[in-house]
């Protein structure tokens, strides 16, 4: 169960929004690609965003397995899973701030005209006040 805490003091600050997250399910060629191409397509993604990259770790499973990424953002995050046997990856995006992350988004799809992208996006920290 999920709960929402409000503080209406009138001196607070509530916010509409603390960040956007967005979840990405692709089917398709996208879910084979090497580990350096989806590294150089994420970090597109974070720049066109105006977010910054504070570090990045990836890892190919063994043979023709699959790559798990992370890009860690002064912002949050952008992650990526593939499962090419499945044709399948899953990206991960969390901004917050001044990022755009529908462009982080656009980035994302433009990288592979052959796949399908399912893309669910969920506003995070909705109603939360500041309290200093």
């Amino acid at each position: 169960m999920y709960s929402i805490r409000h503080n209406m003091a009138k001196n607070n600050k509530i916010k509409d929004e603390l960040g956007k997250h967005v979840l990405i399910d692709c089917k398709g060629d996208i879910a084979h690609m090497r580990e350096d191409v989806l590294s150089e397509i994420m970090r597109k993604a974070a720049k066109l965003a105006g977010a910054t990259v504070l570090s990045a770790n990836f890892h190919q499973f063994g043979g023709d397995g699959g790559i798990t990424g992370v890009l860690v953002l002064a912002e949050s995050h952008i992650t990526v899973h593939t499962w090419p046997e499945y044709d399948y990856a899953a990206f991960d995006i969390f901004m917050c701030g001044d990022c755009d992350v529908d462009k982080a988004v656009d980035v994302i799809r433009a990288a592979s005209k052959e796949s399908v992208f399912d893309i669910k996006k969920v506003a995070r920290g909705v109603g939360y006040t500041c309290t200093h």
